[in-house]
């Protein structure tokens, strides 16, 4: 079994197994065993005699005119069972020769690494114990004798009267040998609990033990003659208690299988025969489990009145959820042409914790498979038990092994959260990606509602959801249980089931009082609506000895999650009863652990490591198989385009229409009646319509209409209005704004002249808003437009956002196992927008950008839906645009979350906020100062403006008034403040705006840049309507030949202007800080223009600022002096 010569291994002690038959030659030539004289000339001679008795079977066949296929096979079968049985003895030998000579094999130079050292060498808490060794070796003669007798005396009597065929059965020889059992090491871990001591053994038996079975009736003698047996036995001496002796029970148990060999005489010779030597050894090991290797315990109670089943059945630890989500650059196994050509491999993975097994499902032929499959194990012992995780490439007859990670699960326990990339061991290359979670068990529901809400949010291609809680029954005893037919004793067993999932108790033959006392755990998903099944049956399944059924939800209200009682059976008799200790815990996930590396900065146990006779070489000091592969580097930020959030909003505040044509006439036109109008406005492909006014040819709409728009050349607004009629409407003009003429003045409040039509004016205010990347004033503009009120139940928007959604990552498969079509879908209130759906991927990427108008930023969602082809969901982001606010510059630019998908899927988007600014608040808060104190800038509204009822919000906010229905009929001349007013107090002493600038040093280009990005809040040089043609200039003094001068182009028509140019020098950081930045901001003019040039100057000392920083800022302009 043992495949290479062995020392002590973590969880195996020292293994003192071999796999060769040269073992003995691997051991140095002055610890090589003595020969015996003469031994060379007696093996010449039975060679020979083995030689003539090989060809005798030839002979024979051939005489009585056998097959030859026939011999072929028994030779065949002979030199297996004979390779195989020479391979046992070496192996004993060699154990047997290293114990009895530990500490010079130890010191010897040829096994000086760490694979071949014992525990106590490598780890320095692990304590040899040579006194209890030498204890051991005097006891080993005493013990023999106990063996002898319980044999012959107990358990041989036992076995007659289990068959008539054994009846004769009697052991003929029983003897342990000279060779007692060793400790090789101890560690004792007393900072776990106080109240018990825990001891990890690694023991170590290679013994002559000598054991013959005859069975005289049959002629059959049996035996075995030889032993090993290496593992880690973990010893609990609990609870401590005040009084002799000090301990109350002893439990003691194998964490994981301990190596197992056996020398086999006699008949059962035949069990070395390859393919029975593996499974003779499998189903002894079985045997041992289900008593002494985890969840199973031994113990052995040293006071009376002792809960022995808390101690041989206690709850878990913890439960640890295993997501198996990818592995990358695995060994190419299907090769084509004899490795010439490298191929694919079918890779899946197999799992282990202790007896816990689970296989994933194989992705064929890739490299780079993505699995997405989720496990939970229930952990018993930390430190100790460890997560194993092997890799194999599916094939047709054996499968190509790709690789191994082991790890201890106390790394879990302590990180509460890891995920990690992790090398696989024993390979070329591959890497695994797996995200463990430790959940606690609770003893309180408290946290019930929020783990079933997280649980339905998780997806992942596993057969079984994640469960909630765990179920944790111990099936104590029965009492009067019905009696067969016929007045028999019944056999009864018990079948729990908790839905799909059942299990069953060992069975107690011919009694009604039976004693199982044994514990059984579930996974629960919803405590509130699942139930526990109990049936007590005949060992023949089909008679019923009663049954009874327990909601999980009487456990809910019970103290502490608990039901220790009796239960009455139904269906069975009047005084059957059961009774069962059930516990409830709920497993809780701490979200506030982050992920965490593996990486363990207290060396582990050797119990922590596994090898085959060996200390594991694959499990590091850490206890993690491999250092852990750094996650594959992802763009923590987006890359728009340079246009992205460029455009603005056009605000269009349709107020009212005056002296409009009649269309409605009677009488073939001889008297003039009304019309109904309505107003159609077209810009930017949308289409807005008024509401219809019945009657009037002088209507009030006070309707308001919000877009946004990107700035294009020769873009128009277009406006219609009509007169609504049942079966076409009538024309009642129209006219065209060029969207340039509103960008540069901002905001307009006029009346426009119908066209095609003998009369008809339109009142509008249309504002091209601000746009501020700061939050100060929103607070400011929501106050405003809360008290705004329009026909068309329009509120305005406070703020454009802009979200950018680039790529998403590890996104859960399909139902099916394959890999999804992703969309996205953006939502903000009413609003929503779909991306392209990408080809098959979880890591899909879109590129694409959206914007959306914003009422309130405080208070709005931004909700991002990921789906397969819009059907099956793939998770969900939803984003508070409060949570933007707060971003520096408010930008969001990160990777997010997604909810119901894998913990670890993640969206790349980019959320920008941009404050809309109106010059109308700033009206308002200084509107009523600037009337009292400037009365020279208020005059008279004339009477010849029609309507005089009507006037636009603007002109009510310049006289403070509220635009009620009163306001509005009074027909007395009224004083207001005109539009040129207001933009008058604003601009006092206001500076000629600003430039934007980002002025640095490159160390690695060893060069000056210079860039300027934009200029803000320029004044108009023209007319309001023309605005400016602006442009920057600027020089590095002192420069006598002007070769440091540079220029932008000239952005027309527009007093906000992003240039986004840069300029480069070759100085030296030194020669850079002695420049002097002349800067100067102008308007573009022809040779006969009127219009002033200049509009702003800035000079700056680069010593002044951070060149290596690089940082943008802005600047403000002042105009030049004489």
């Amino acid at each position: 079994m043992e495949k290479d010569f062995a020392t002590p291994s973590r969880d195996a002690g020292p293994s003192m197994a071999t796999g060769s038959g040269a073992a003995d030659s691997a051991l140095p030539e002055e610890m090589q065993p003595p020969k015996p004289s003469g031994q060379h000339a007696v093996s010449v001679l039975w060679s020979f005699g083995k030689c003539l008795a090989t060809l005798l079977p030839v002979y024979l066949a051939g005489y009585f005119g056998f097959s030859i296929s026939l011999v072929l096979f028994g030779l065949m079968v002979y030199m297996g069972w004979k390779h195989s049985r020479n391979e046992k003895v070496m192996r004993l030998r060699s154990a047997m020769y290293v114990l009895e000579n530990e500490r010079a094999y130890t010191t010897a130079r040829a096994f000086r690494s760490k694979r071949e050292l014992p525990p106590w060498v490598n780890f320095p808490d692990v304590e040899k114990v040579e006194w209890m060794n030498k204890i051991l070796q005097q006891a080993w003669p005493f013990v023999g004798q106990y063996l002898e007798k319980l044999l012959v005396e107990t358990i041989a009597p036992v076995i007659r009267a289990s068959n008539t065929h054994l009846q004769t059965l009697s052991f003929t020889k029983v003897n342990l040998g000279d060779k007692a059992m060793k400790v090789v090491g101890v560690k004792a871990h007393t900072e776990h609990d106080k109240r018990q001591v825990l001891l990890d053994l690694y023991i170590s038996y290679a013994g002559d033990v000598e054991i013959n079975v005859e069975i005289k009736k049959y002629f059959c003698k049996a035996g075995v003659k030889g032993v090993q047996l290496h593992g880690m036995l973990r010893v609990i001496l609990e609870p401590l208690i005040g009084d002799v002796p000090l301990v109350g029970a002893v439990t003691m148990f194998f964490i994981r299988r301990p190596k197992l060999d056996i020398n086999w005489t006699g008949l059962t010779n035949l069990l070395d025969i390859p393919g029975l030597n593996a499974m003779s050894d499998t189903k002894i090991m079985d045997a041992i489990a289900s008593y002494l290797v985890l969840p199973n315990r031994l113990t052995i109670p040293l006071v009376a009145n002792l809960h022995v089943a808390q101690l041989r059945s206690p709850l878990p630890r913890g439960v640890v959820r295993i997501h198996l989500l990818e592995a990358e650059e695995l060994t190419a196994k299907d090769t084509v042409i004899k490795g010439i050509i490298d191929g694919k491999s079918d890779p899946y993975a197999v799992l282990r914790v202790g007896t816990q097994t689970f296989t994933s499902h194989t992705v064929d032929s890739n490299l780079n498979p993505q699995w997405r499959e989720m496990y939970e194990v229930i952990v018993h012992e930390v430190p100790g038990q460890e997560l194993e995780v092997e890799v194999f490439d599916k094939d047709q007859n054996q499968d190509d092994f790709l690789g191994r990670v082991k790890m201890d699960l106390d790394i879990v326990h302590k990180a509460r959260v890891l995920d990690e990339w992790f090398s696989l061991k024993d390979v070329p290359s591959g890497s695994v990606h797996l995200r463990l979670e430790w959940l606690s068990l609770l003893s309180s529901a408290e946290r019930l509602n929020e783990v079933i809400q997280r649980n339905q949010n998780m997806t992942c291609k596993t057969t079984d959801p994640p469960s909630a809680a765990i179920l944790a029954v111990y099936l104590d005893r029965a009492q009067d249980l019905p009696m067969k037919k016929g007045n028999k004793d019944p056999s009864p067993m018990v079948q729990l089931s908790v839905e799909d999932t059942t299990k069953e108790s060992k069975t107690c033959y011919l009694t009604t009082d039976p004693v199982w006392e044994v514990a059984f755990t579930f996974y629960i998903q919803d405590p509130r609506k699942q139930e526990i099944d109990i049936q007590v049956k005949d060992d023949d399944r089909a008679l019923s000895l009663g049954s009874l059924s327990i909601p999980l939800s009487r456990l809910l209200a019970s103290p502490d999650l608990s039901m220790d009682q009796w239960f009455q059976l139904d269906n069975s008799g009047q005084a059957s009863r059961i009774y069962i200790n059930a516990v409830l815990r709920v497993l809780y996930l701490n979200e506030d652990a982050s992920p965490t590396s593996p990486v363990s900065p207290h060396p582990l146990s050797p119990g922590s490591g596994h090898g085959d006779g060996g200390i594991s070489s694959e499990v590091a000091p850490g206890g993690v198989s491999g250092a852990p592969k750094p996650v594959p580097i992802r763009p923590q930020q987006t890359t728009p385009d340079s246009d992205f959030a460029s455009e603005g909003v056009l605000r269009i505040h349709l107020v009212e229409a005056s002296n409009l044509i009649a269309k409605d006439n009677f009488m073939g036109g001889m008297v003039k009646g009304k019309s109904d109008p309505y107003v159609k406005i077209r810009v930017g492909g949308v289409t807005f319509r008024s509401h219809t006014i019945k009657e009037n040819l002088n209507p009030y709409w006070n309707e308001l209409y919000e877009i946004i728009l990107t700035q294009l050349p020769g873009q128009e607004i277009q406006f219609e209005l009509f007169d609504k009629d049942l079966d076409q409407d009538d024309f009642l003009g129209r006219f065209k704004l060029n969207l340039r003429d509103i960008i540069s003045p901002q905001f307009t409040d006029e009346w426009y002249t119908l066209n095609d039509v003998k009369s008809g004016r339109v009142h509008l205010f249309m504002e091209w808003l601000p746009r501020l990347s700061e939050s100060a004033r929103l607070d400011q503009i929501l106050q405003f437009q809360a008290e705004q009120q329009y026909q068309n139940k329009a509120v305005p928007s406070a703020a454009v956002l802009f979200v950018y959604v680039e790529r998403a990552h590890s996104l859960p498969l399909k139902k099916n196992g394959k890999e999804p079509k992703v969309g996205a879908e953006i939502l903000l209130k009413a609003m929503s927008y779909k991306t392209k759906v990408c080809e098959r991927s979880t890591s899909p990427r879109w590129d694409e950008a959206f914007h959306f108008l914003v009422r309130d930023p405080k208070e709005e969602l931004l909700i991002v839906k990921l789906s397969h082809s819009w059907g099956q969901a793939l998770g969900t982001v939803v984003l508070p645009l409060r949570e933007v606010l707060s971003e520096q510059g408010l930008v969001l630019d990160r990777w997010l979350s997604l909810d119901g998908a894998l913990p670890e899927s993640q969206i790349l988007l980019r959320a920008t906020l941009k404050i809309l600014d109106t010059q109308l608040a700033v009206c308002r808060s200084d509107g009523t100062k600037e009337g009292s104190e400037d009365r020279d800038h208020v005059i008279h509204r004339r009477d010849t403006e029609p309507n005089l009822r009507h006037r636009s919000p603007l002109s009510q906010l310049m006289r403070g008034e509220d635009g009620g229905e009163d306001a509005r009929s009074r027909a007395k001349p009224i004083e207001i403040l005109p539009l040129s007013t207001c933009v008058s107090s604003l601009r006092v002493d206001q500076s000629p705006g600003q430039v934007k600038l980002q002025i640095g040093y490159s160390i690695e280009e060893n060069r000056l840049f210079i860039t300027v990005l934009s200029c803000r809040g320029l004044p108009a040089c023209g007319s309001a309507k023309d605005g400016s043609d602006p442009y920057v200039s600027f020089i590095l003094l002192p420069d006598k030949n002007r070769t440091t001068k540079r220029k932008t182009n000239t952005k027309k028509r527009d007093l906000n202007p992003e240039f986004n140019e840069r300029f480069d020098f070759d100085f030296s950081l030194e020669e850079s800080m002695q420049r002097r930045l002349d800067l100067t901001v102008k308007n573009n003019v022809s040779f006969m223009s009127r219009e002033r040039e200049l509009i702003g100057k800035l000079q700056l000392d680069l010593d002044q600022i951070d060149l290596k920083s690089g940082n943008a800022q802005w600047y403000d302009l002042v105009e030049e002096t004489n």
